[in-house]
């Protein structure tokens, strides 16, 4: 199992940077990333509901840990690969289309 949750880390952090206006860094330790969605112009809670309603992706909004994690969000990557991969096109395929740009 750690050679598969580094693989899904590994995935799902080259996936998101892929993505213009969002970034994360690789995490240490965990199963899940916090990824910067400041160059959106969304409050974390806008994003997590714009996400949801617009790409069918849950994720929870930085301000769930404290003031500080404005402008981040929380996605954790214990699913499978392609359950990851999904979530990561659905995820580009929102903010292209959105008004973002």
């Amino acid at each position: 199992m750690y050679d598969e949750y580094l693989k899904r880390r590994e995935l799902i952090v080259n996936g998101l940077n892929s993505i213009d206006k969002i970034s994360c860094i690789m995490p240490g330790g965990a199963f899940y990333v916090f990824l910067n969605i400041k160059k959106t112009g969304m409050t974390s809670n806008q994003f997590c509901e714009f996400i949801l309603d617009d790409a069918g992706v849950a994720m929870l909004p930085g301000t769930s840990f404290g003031q500080f994690g404005e402008g981040f969000v929380r996605i954790c990557y214990t699913t499978n690969q392609d359950e990851i991969k999904e979530a990561i096109e659905r995820i580009k395929k929102s903010i292209n289309k959105s008004k973002l740009y």
